[in-house]
This record gives structure tokens, sequence and C-alpha cells, in this order.
């Protein structure tokens, strides 16, 4: 299995010429998989902990902030930004707005940072917003915004009394053990480079500080942190038992799609400062992808479908600044492992009874003429549709504390709405309402007909 993947990764690196690439694939079931190919253009030789810029994918640490920012009761997500900043323009965007892009807010701060590669200080960024333009009216479409997020790291920073950085350490890299994960370089990192398209010259990129914007694009750090910074965007229960990072609620919050980024294809999605790229049987790869001057990087956790792992994430990292190849390895990694080396199949083991009282309302019911079948696994009541594929997530239920017969949706079909109970003066369940739709034993019209009695 490890030759296959490497064998990819070496036709990437050779086909799309590029100087340098470091690949990580993260699996709760397997040792930490790392390859590199190359050179880093510097004294120091290219390996697992070697540095490269990883771009955009600083932002999904920044929305993770934000989301912590929430959690703790610092904002809500439908806050206006100028709730909690002064700013001369755009105060009204919202949070969530601006984690999902659809703010319409131009792509970077006023002037010509990509000419001068000089970029704003936070005074600077904050004082020349009212130079920036709504581009988009909000919430028209996905329009992506380095703008947006650099403003978010400034509500971070100001929300809990340092700079961004110092809460980026503290409350993410720390907790999780990216210790390789940093704002500023390391001497050994690699170099970036352009190569030639019509030569097999690389020319060296000139090394950039983001200065405000770095919270959209500003670290660096190496595939094995960025393999396991992956696995926590997909299985934030296996790296962080305890939530200290990040709620596991919160994360599924995150990954929701709340926007497409192609009306045209509708291959890809974003929900709060995450991208989403469904791959088919319910999979789905969660994460981000980065660019800057010389450097493309690639990190991508997997969910769902058959033989994925838990805790499964996958990292490339390159050091070139167009071979966009590179950006389509990870998925190709993550779907190798899982066809050529699957999760193992766990076995399934008795559990506990249901409880005495939920006894009856197992099996078979009927609801808006189709069947459904109610049932009790892992410690929870479920349904699903009586021909539903096997992939497709059941609805889970809880009960609320003060009323034992209802119970509230937790995640799958109708998510967030109630379902009652109604027994007779037996104690029996005749009868059950989910979101106000009538569920009987056998199938009736909604006037009540009968089949089996033809009234």
């Amino acid at each position: 299995m490890d030759e296959r993947l490497g064998r990819l990764v070496r036709r990437v690196q050779a086909e799309a010429r590029v100087p340098a690439v470091s690949v990580a694939l993260h699996r709760a079931d397997r040792p930490l998989w790392s390859c590199t190919v190359g050179e880093t253009g510097t004294d120091s030789p290219l390996g697992p902990g070697t540095q490269f810029r990883i771009g955009s994918v600083t932002k999904t640490f920044t929305a993770v902030l934000v989301l912590q920012c929430r959690d703790d009761g610092l904002l809500d997500l439908d806050d206006p930004v100028g709730r909690h900043l002064d700013l001369p323009a755009h105060g009204e965007l919202t949070v969530r707005r601006l984690l999902s892009h659809t703010g319409g807010l131009q792509r970077e701060p006023f002037g010509d940072v990509w000419d001068t590669l000089r970029a704003p200080d936070t005074d600077q960024l904050v004082a020349e917003l009212d130079r920036a333009e709504r581009v988009l009216p909000t919430g028209r479409r996905f329009h992506y915004s380095n703008l947006g997020l650099a403003v978010l790291g400034h509500l971070v920073a100001r929300l809990r009394g340092g700079s961004w950085a110092q809460a980026l350490t503290e409350r993410i890299l720390t907790p999780l053990g990216l210790t390789d994960t940093t704002v500023t370089p390391r001497p050994t990192a690699a170099t970036g480079f352009l190569v030639d398209a019509y030569s097999d010259e690389a020319h060296p990129e000139p090394p950039t500080d983001f200065g405000a914007v770095g919270p959209a694009a500003q670290l660096w750090s190496t595939a094995t942190d960025m393999a396991r910074w992956a696995a926590f965007l997909a299985d934030p229960a296996a790296l962080d038992p305890a939530g200290a990072v990040l709620a596991p609620a919160t994360l599924d919050e995150m990954r929701w799609p709340l926007t497409t980024t192609d009306e045209t294809l509708w291959g890809a999605g974003f929900g709060l400062g995450l991208i989403l790229i469904p791959q088919g049987e319910r999979v789905l790869h969660v994460g981000h992808d980065g660019a800057m001057p010389g450097f493309l990087a690639g990190v991508y956790g997997r969910r769902g479908g058959d033989g994925t792992a838990g805790a499964m994430g996958a990292a490339v990292l390159g050091s070139s600044g167009t071979a966009s190849d590179l950006l389509d390895l990870p998925h190709r990694l993550l779907a190798a492992a899982v066809e050529h080396d699957p999760a193992e199949i766990e076995p399934w083991r008795p559990g506990a009874p249901a409880p005495a009282a939920l006894r009856g309302v197992l099996g078979r019911w009927w609801g808006e003429g189709s069947e459904y079948v109610f049932s009790w696994h892992d410690g929870a009541l479920r349904a699903r549709g009586a021909g539903d594929p096997a992939g497709r997530p059941p609805a889970i239920f809880t009960p609320l504390p003060d009323q034992p017969d209802v119970f509230r949706v937790v995640s799958g079909r109708e998510a967030g709405e109630l379902l009652r109970l109604t027994r007779d003066e037996a104690g029996v369940v005749v009868r059950m309402h989910w979101a106000t739709y009538r569920f009987t034993r056998h199938q009736e019209t909604f006037d009540r007909y009968d089949f089996r009695a033809g009234s």
C-alpha cells in the first residue's frame, strides 16, 4: 500500500515538475504515512519536518478561532462585525457571511497588494475599509475574500485581548500538538518557486509577509502537522476527545454547506470557513486549498463511506505556485487508501435493551403514505425510511428532559423537529406525530382511510 501511494506522489512531482513535495496521510488505525520527493532549494535536506507555506489553509484555523469565540459566548454568528469592531465601512456584514464568503466584499484589501507585495498593517487595513468595494450584493453568491477573513482575524484578536497569532498558538496549535505550524518560517523551510512553462528553470519567488491579512494566508507548516489538522476537521472527537479545542457538534456546524462555490457544476460547497467536496456514495472531503507565491497546498479530511477509517486526513504541500495537479492529489490519496487498505469492519456486539417505555415504539410505522422503521441502537431511538440506502444516516432522537413522550431530532431527517408519542389507556403507543405529520402502524390516507378495513 505504501508503495502504491508513493508512486502517486512521485508521478505528480515528476509530471507537474514540482521542486519539492511533502505528503502525509493520517488515520486512527494505522501509523502515520509520509513521503517526500525533490529538494528544498536550500542547504537543508527535504524531509517530513520541512516547512512549506500553506496559504489559505490558514483560513480554517481562523474559522475555528471564530467558532471558539461563539461557543464561549463572545459573539453570535449573525452579529454584524461592527458590533465588535470600530470599522469605517462594511460593519453591517455578519460574521457568518464573512466566514462563508457570501458577504460580497472584494477579494483583497484596498491597493495593489500583489503588485507591491506589501500588505497593510491592522491600522491601515481598518482605515482603508471604506475604500474597499462591496462587489456583489450581500448573500447573492459565493465570492472569495481574503479581506473578509482578515477582518475576522482582527475580530478574534480584539475579543481575546491579544494578537491573532497568540490566540492561534494558545487555543489550537498547542492543544493539538501542531508544533511545526508557525506564523513565520523556520530557517530550514523550503523555498517556493515559479517553474518556467517552456524550460526546466525554476526561479525562487520572493518571500512575503501578509501583515494584517495573515489570518487569511500567513501560516507555514509540515505535511505531518497538516494531515493531523485535516483529520481533526473530519473527526474531531478522535483527536480532541474532551472538546478542548472545539466541540464535535460545532465542527458539524462548520461542515454544513451554506453555498456552492461553482454555480455551473455544483461540484463543491462552502461551510463556515471550510471547503466541502462530495465524493459520491455519501463521502465528503472537508478542508481547504492554499496558494502563495511559490507554494501550493491541499489539506483534506475524509468522512463517511464504507472503508473510511477514523481520523482520516491527507496533506499535500509543494514548492511550485503553478502545479495545480498537487491540489487533486490529497483526494486521490484518500480514495486510494480506502480502496486498497480499508478500515477493518468492526464486529457487532449485543447491547443494552431499549427502555421498557419505548419497546412498543420499535418496528414499522407509516407516515405520509410511506413506511419507516423505528429502532433502538447505541442507546438512542432511531428511524429511517424502509427503502433508504444503507449509507443514509438515520434520524436520531433524544427525549425532552421534562416530557418523556416527546423527543427532539438531533440529527438526520427533520433535524430539530419534535416526535410526540400518543398512548392508549393501557399505555401502548398507538400513534405518533413527527414534525406534526401523523404516523400510524398501518398505511392510512390523510383523512384516516385504513386500507385494511376499507373505511
